[in-house]
């Protein structure tokens, strides 16, 4: 600051430049008016008379509540419902090549098949063998085409895998109609038990990954024992029989038992074979865990042992990061006849069985093993529950949001229901006009952000309008006080609520169909905002001073009569000890056709409130004395310091910006230590999802083995990796070991006592008996373990059994390692020995006491049901290991099983390890011919979950004429180990003769290279055959793309193969059909839609921050007022991405949509700013300098609008820190950008901003018509400008990638 301008700016008392200020401040608000604004006026009159009649406003708040409450109505009843898409896959670009091509084999395979599902199939072969006839007619020159229509049962991977996955059942057409008729025919014929469940329709997919310190090896004991617990315990549900899977090979297990339900897809039934006259049974049903080395070495002979590993495993090295198992579940249920029979409800009751399962899974993660699960039916379920419960964060940011309104109220209730209401009214308008006037059908995951974004931007409004009648509040007339709020706050509001929705509505501009929705959307919600928001609140501050205030002074002036009560004045009160407020003075004939009303001029006079205006308050009052005092004061006073260092900020946070990154990793959906995200993550190591492997355990690869034949040839060993005895021990010696202990085994029986209060009591007992109202525990709990009454060798750990009878009217029992408490009323039932460390065939146990009364304890298998903190009686928390239970009395011997330590393959009997085949870990790529792409005339809104169009077939593709140069692609896109896997290529159906057919079409079809695929498994090869001609062919390549990589690495993966193709069609001959062939993958589509989101995110950035420019241009009419609000937007932006970079972040699709939305809610706040200045009037006295003149009307700014703004900015940072502890990430990124925004925006307009504006602003400027006129034909100007230069810029770059193709 210069030193001259001191004096005139931190004088004691403003003097003569306050007193001219106050020159016809107020009577603007109608008093006369010209002839020309006769009608203006009148409509401010009118507008004046109805907000200042009680009745008036009553009708007004009425209608306001009662019209946006019809519309929503009608829309529920008498619209189609809005549907919530909930899929990743909603960011999909429809538009580009990448998804036109892929959605084009999409339908054509639909088309072809009736679904693409996402499971495989397993067909028919005649179906390729109709092909095969086809072929051979046109071999044999009959020119005789089969009639009949073929459905080559033939897809590709995980296409379409959000379409059709919960309508259609996992079979063909021609296996849906034979068995409808088999069914029917069954009925009269066999059992109604004969054929249920014997298909595999649903299932649960199980991963176990290794975790803990030490070697991640999944195949050692202890990790094995707990995926062995985990399959049992799925299988021992109550409903569990009523929707197994009961596969008619099942009926030569015989210990499965009666039920033969079909025990899970898992390597474990090599590891737990069970024994039933003197046969080995490999369904892991057994007690005991064979030899881990030598049932691996079994295990590897079949190829399909490598599906539930990882690529990591060889036959050298047999050990494995993770562990996949499936439990597989048969339809129809019982009382449905076939799959077809009431098939929705089929699905509804396996749905409502199955997620039974999810919290049950949630807990078994051990130390040592973490569980992930999923299956569609569970993810999908899991999926919705994280999305509500998240959504149900806006519950509690509503209820701070009311807190804290009710404060920065005076504690007006009144007020506050008002406020909230009008923004709650404004999303059901929003809500109406988005669905119905402009028939969006979809509400996509950005949407639910809106909740908390609109709250900060709709009380903002609020206050603005509650400040405004505060300062108005020396008219002596109301209705010269209602219409100065109206107008004044009205227009500031609309100025700033018009700029976020051009910001946001930026967005509409975006080819994702997910950002163009929520663009649209925010602008129209914050549009209906601010609309309900102006005709809502004066009609509340209308009735609430007439007939609502005294009422709430009364109430609140009872404060005063409890002691240590302070009391201070309310923000709609004018009266502060400590910081005078403003005063009016008006005069008449004053009116503001040319310009805008001024605000209250600042000044030192004495309070002059009228009575019945005080009340208790204290917030509005001080804060407003702080900014004054601590933030504009100081910060004008410092200004070039002020922006000194913000100059520094920005350079700083502008050269990071430079050094964020694109995204180097796949995006995340959820937190990454959620199962959801696990399991994604896990998904690109795993086989595809695609493919499932129903008969791969060693129930189907292994018929009943003798014992003896093994028996006979090795003693039994267990492998290195076990505890246990040494090699040389045989189970004959662990056995009799055993039976020298059986005279000290003691079973320890489990009961529990749940009378409906918060803590469950358990009871220990050496009595299998159950006394009323003791009942035993479900099958999720422990019911009874057995120990040793003595000392035997390891078990040598005394556990204590205590009893209370304090606690009435029931005992409380505890489990301690040390002495009972006598002092807390403990005294000791019995004892029995354990072990403190892992023995053979044993397991552990844990404790723990509960800290509240009546301080139980609890025994569980794993630490989640012992969750208790450590109760207040000694040792009462920790873990013990005990024999495993046996199955025959506690007073008969412990036998160990025969199974345990098996070894399958002592004495060379297995055979040589199967090769690894390939099971879809990398990304499918599919050449395609035939099909020139997808019709989409009729399917306008471009959305994922619409109508996916039609397909475009080549009338000119012949498979016969092109059959050499198919060949001769397939060989060498299969040649190319750069991008295909070896045995990748699967350019034919599924079938064993078509490969011997093709020789002897043409030469060139001679050692095709053939697939290694699953035993079983189809190939993704498929041939389209409509009428009697084949109208198109795709051939399929395992790429070695991996599809855990981001999109921005992947890129240049999509250009290899693009290149290569086209270097393959360029070598056709012109005539050729197959030069208008394609490649596509699913994979591209994700990849371009990451890509296309962070482009596009940016240039909606980029438009955001022009239209912003423009709006503000033409608002404050002058480039030195447009100036701080431009500087600031920027300062904001930089900061703003650079604190992304500090956090580590990269730049994602995520972060990008994120970051579009910066525009619109960081300018509200500096220009409201801005439009206090241009509302503080201009002296007219010219002797004061231009310096101090700006640095009065920024004070004055600031005093009017600092509480405003400052209010707004902690409600919509409160707002959004619910959004913190979301699980969905794209949420949680959203709310910590959206709460560094608002910061940093309030900071630096409050710094900055003032800054700004006590030094460059015009000091005199007066905002009038002629200005903002000529402000308007310039932004009109530099619009047209700018937009003929981007269709040059466009024309020239379509011109130049036009002449690259050629």
């Amino acid at each position: 600051m210069e030193e001259d301008d001191e004096p005139l700016l931190f004088q004691a008392s403003w003097g003569r430049a306050e007193e001219e200020e106050e020159d016809g401040v107020m009577h603007a608000a109608g008093q006369s008016c010209s002839a020309g604004n006769a009608g203006v006026c009148g409509a401010w009159r009118a507008a004046g008379w109805i907000y200042t009649q009680p009745w008036a406003s009553g009708l007004v708040l009425g209608l306001a509540i009662l019209l946006p409450c019809a519309l929503f109505a009608y829309m529920l009843l008498y619209c189609p419902p809005l549907d919530i898409d909930l899929s990743y896959s909603a960011f999909e670009v429809h538009s580009h090549f990448s998804a036109e091509r892929f959605d084009a084999l999409t339908i054509a395979v639909k088309t072809q098949l009736g679904s693409w599902d996402r499971r495989r199939r397993d067909v028919d072969y005649s179906q390729s063998e109709a092909l095969q006839e086809l072929l051979l007619e046109k071999l044999g020159g009959t020119g005789g085409l089969n009639k009949t229509p073929i459905h080559l049962n033939s897809s590709s991977q995980g296409a379409a895998a959000h379409q059709d996955t919960r309508t259609k059942p996992d079979l063909s057409q021609r296996e849906l109609r034979l068995q409808v008729r088999n069914a029917t025919s069954r009925r009269r014929r066999f059992a109604s038990n004969y054929y249920m469940q014997s298909q595999a329709l649903w299932r649960i997919e199980l991963v176990f990954v290794a975790q803990g310190k030490g070697n991640h090896n999944i195949f050692t004991p202890e990790r094995l024992q707990t995926i062995h617990h985990v399959e049992h315990l799925l299988m021992q549900h109550p409903q569990f029989h009523q929707f197994c899977w009961k596969p008619l090979e099942i009926l030569r297990d015989l210990p499965l038992g009666p039920s033969y339900c079909s025990p899970p897809s898992s390597v474990l039934s090599y590891l737990y074979p069970s024994e039933r006259g003197g046969k080995i049974y490999y369904d892991g049903m057994g007690p005991d865990l064979a030899d881990i080395q030598g049932s691996l070495s079994l295990a590897i002979t079949h190829p399909q042992f490598y599906w539930y590993v990882d690529e990591s495993l060889t036959p050298e090295h047999l050990s494995s990061s993770l562990l996949r198992s499936e439990i597989h579940f048969g339809a129809p249920l019982p009382s449905y006849y076939s799959l077809q029979d009431r098939t929705d409800e089929q699905r509804a009751r396996f749905k409502n069985f199955v997620v039974q399962y999810a919290d049950t899974l949630a807990k078994q993660s051990t130390s040592q093993v973490k569980v992930l699960y999923g299956g569609t039916e569970l993810f999908d379920d899991e999926v919705r529950h994280t999305f509500y419960n998240d959504m149900m964060l806006a519950v509690i940011s509503g209820a701070c949001i009311t807190v804290l309104v009710y404060i920065l109220t005076s504690f007006s209730v009144f007020l506050t229901f008002f406020g909230l209401v009008s923004i709650g009214l404004s999303c059901l308008m929003a809500l109406f006009l988005y669905h119905v006037v402009f028939g969006v059908r979809y509400l996509g995951i950005l949407n639910g952000v809106a909740a908390f974004v609109i709250i900060g931007i709709g009380v903002d409004d609020v206050f603005v309008f509650i400040s405004t009648f505060r300062q108005a509040s020396h008219l002596r007339q109301p209705r010269e006080r209602m219409i100065y709020t109206v107008k004044t706050a009205g227009r500031a509001t609309f100025l700033t609520s018009f700029t976020t929705a051009a910001a946001y509505a930026a967005n509409t501009f975006s080819q994702i169909p997910a950002v163009h929705d929520f663009g649209l959307f925010m602008a129209l919600i914050v549009s209906c905002c601010w609309l309900w928001v102006s005709i809502m609140m004066p009609a509340a501050l209308c009735v609430w001073t007439r007939h609502v205030e005294p009422h709430e002074h009364g109430w609140l002036n009872c404060a005063k009569l409890f002691p240590g009560l302070s009391t201070s004045y309310s923000p709609l009160s004018d009266e502060d000890g400590d910081v005078a407020l403003l005063s009016v003075e008006m005069e008449p004939g004053f009116c503001d056709a040319e310009g805008d009303a001024a605000i209250l001029s600042l000044s030192v006079e004495t309070d002059v409130t009228p009575p019945g205006q005080q009340h208790v308050g204290v917030v509005s009052t001080n804060l407003q004395w702080g900014l004054k005092h601590l933030v504009a004061e100081p910060t004008v006073k410092h200004r070039k310091v002020v922006l000194g260092v913000f100059l520094l900020v920005f350079l700083l946070s502008a050269g990071c910006c430079c050094l964020l990154r694109p995204a180097t990793r796949a995006p995340l959906l959820f937190r990454k230590d959620t199962n959801l995200q696990t399991l994604l993550a896990l998904r690109s190591n795993l086989s595809g999802q695609g493919i499932s492997c129903p008969m791969c355990s060693g129930v189907f690869m292994e018929k009943p083995h003798p014992l003896h034949t093994h028996a006979s040839s090795f003693p039994f060993r267990f492998s290195a990796h076990q505890h246990g005895p040494t090699p040389a021990a045989t189970p004959q010696s662990f056995i009799n070991s055993s039976m020298n202990q059986t005279g000290s085994l003691l079973t320890v029986y489990i009961s529990k006592l749940d009378q409906g209060v918060s803590t469950t009591i358990y009871s220990f007992s050496l009595n299998a008996s159950i006394e009323s109202p003791w009942k035993s525990t479900d099958h999720k709990e422990l019911s009874s373990f057995q120990a040793f009454s003595q000392p035997q060798s390891n078990y040598t750990t005394r556990m204590t059994v205590c009893v209370s009878h304090v606690y009435r009217p029931n005992p409380s029992w505890m489990i301690t390692s040390g002495s009972c408490d006598s002092l807390h009323g403990w005294t000791r039932d019995f004892s029995f020995f354990a072990a403190a460390s892992p023995q053979q065939n044993s397991r552990r146990l844990y404790f723990a006491q509960c800290h509240q009364r009546p301080h139980p304890s609890r025994v569980c298998v794993n630490t989640p049901g012992c969750g208790y903190s450590s109760g207040p009686d000694g040792h009462s928390r920790g873990s013990f290991y005990v024999p495993f239970p046996s199955d025959p009395p506690p007073s008969t011997v412990n036998k160990t099983s025969k199974t345990s330590g098996f070894n399958p393959c002592s004495g060379g009997a297995c055979t040589h390890p199967a090769v690894r085949p390939l099971v879809d870990t990398g990304a499918m790529v599919f050449v395609v011919f035939g099909i020139l792409g997808v019709n989409r005339t009729e399917h306008k809104d471009n959305h994922v979950i619409g109508d996916m169009g039609s397909i475009i077939l080549d009338p000119d593709f012949d498979i016969f004429k092109e059959m050499g140069h198919l060949c001769k692609i397939c060989k060498a896109v299969g040649a190319n180990r750069q991008l295909v896997k070896p045995g990748g290529a699967q350019c034919l159906p599924s079938g064993n003769k078509l490969s011997s057919v093709l020789p002897l079409l043409h030469p060139d079809c001679q050692s095709l290279p053939e697939p290694n695929l699953l035993p079983g498994q189809l190939s993704h090869g498929v041939v389209g055959m409509h009428g009697d001609k084949v109208r198109w062919l795709s051939m399929a390549f395992e790429s070695t793309t991996y599809k855990g990589k981001s999109s921005f690495q992947t890129y240049s993966d999509f250009l290899q193969w693009e290149t290569f193709i086209q270097e393959q069609l360029a070598g056709l001959p012109q005539s050729s059909a197959l030069q208008r062939g394609f490649q596509t993958c699913e994979h591209w589509k994700q990849i371009f839609m990451e890509i296309i989101g962070v482009e596009s995110a940016l240039w909606s950035l980029l438009l955001s921050l022009a239209i912003c420019v423009a709006t503000v241009s033409v608002f404050t009419a002058h480039p030195l007022l447009l100036l701080p609000v431009l500087i600031t937007i920027l300062g904001v932006i930089c900061l703003v991405v650079a604190i992304m970079y500090w956090l580590g972040w990269e730049m994602g699709a995520v972060e990008a949509i994120s970051l579009s939305i910066l525009v619109g809610s960081s300018v509200d706040y500096c220009l409201h700013l801005v439009e206090g200045y241009l509302l503080a009037p201009a002296v007219t006295d010219h002797d004061l300098v231009c310096s101090a003149e700006r640095q009065r009307r920024t004070l004055q700014a600031v005093n009017h609008v600092g509480v405003a703004i400052v209010s707004s900015a902690v409600t919509t940072a409160i707002s959004t820190v619910p959004l913190f502890f979301c699980i969905i990430v794209p949420f949680a990124k959203f709310g910590q950008i959206v709460a560094i925004n608002t910061a940093i925006s309030i900071f630096f307009t409050l710094t900055m901003t003032v800054a700004m504006l006590a030094s460059v602003a015009p000091p005199r400027f007066s905002r009038h018509r002629r200005a903002v006129l000529k402000a308007t034909l310039a932004v009109m100007a530099a619009s047209a400008l700018g937009a003929l230069i981007c269709w040059v810029g466009r024309q020239q770059g379509a011109l130049a990638w036009l002449s690259i193709r050629t």
